[in-house]
């Protein structure tokens, strides 16, 4: 995407996003979304462009470490529910409950009991949280083996990338196909009753764009300054149980 391009519509859509959060504010309501996606994916960059104009009073984007030994013993969903926004809040999850469908899953830090568990009360947990009026939107971002490789590499050569580096990149393109199919699993049985948001992300710019353009045409308001267009199809697509997607992820 030609960079001026991309710099005059995210402006516009950054004043949406701006607009937005006003109206949450002013009718006290909670918008929480989340971001997944393979290492690399260019979840950091999105979310960045989306809290860059944002208020923040009213705007947090959490991004938890490891698990704790506290952690590992209690209720599994028991550590992100502080960081659920408060009335007026918008929240960002960058990665989430949803650790456990991909890298615990494929790294085996949790055991197939523990696995078929989250698969069985994650639907619940999010019916609950939405059935008390908090909005949720969840975003899959994914890139293909050629530049997940070009973007690893990128980020041990930088030196102002190096605080992304994780033991987890080291085995991230030897994983790649476990990762494809731990995806493919989490959202065949995860897209109800919030469904997922797939994003091929690629192109960043284009990514970042029709995720803020999603964000804005999902999330009820009628006080945005212009009509938004729903994002496009080819790059990202609503996912909801039961759904295939051989012809848009091929990686």
């Amino acid at each position: 995407m030609d960079r001026d391009d991309y710099k005059d519509q995210l402006y516009h859509l950054q004043i949406g996003l701006a607009a937005l959060q006003r109206q949450l504010i002013e009718e006290g309501r909670r918008l929480l979304v989340i971001f997944e996606g393979r290492d690399s994916a260019g979840k950091d960059s999105a979310i960045k462009r989306i809290v860059e104009h944002q208020s923040p009073r009213e705007t947090r984007v959490v991004a938890l470490g490891k698990p704790t030994e506290r952690d590992r013993s209690s209720w599994y969903f028991q550590r992100w529910v502080p960081h659920l926004p408060a009335e007026g809040e918008f929240v960002l999850f960058n990665r989430s409950w949803y650790n456990r469908a991909g890298v615990e899953r494929v790294m085996g830090f949790c055991s197939e009991v523990e696995y078929a568990r989250f698969l069985a009360d994650v639907g619940a947990f999010e019916r609950l949280l939405t059935d008390d009026g908090l909005i949720m939107l969840k975003y899959y971002l994914d890139i293909s083996r050629v530049e997940q490789a070009t973007r690893l590499e990128d980020r041990r050569t930088n030196p102002l990338k190096q605080w992304k580096i994780s033991p987890v990149d080291d085995v991230a393109l030897s994983k790649f196909d476990a990762y494809s199919q731990a995806r493919d699993a989490m959202l065949a049985s995860t897209g109800e009753p919030i469904p997922w948001r797939v994003v091929k992300a690629d192109d960043k710019r284009s990514a970042r764009l029709e995720i803020i353009r999603d964000i804005l045409a999902n999330v009820p308001s009628h006080g945005l300054p212009e009509p938004i267009d729903p994002a496009d199809p080819t790059i990202l697509r609503t996912w909801r149980n039961g759904d295939r997607g051989e012809d848009f992820l091929s990686y």
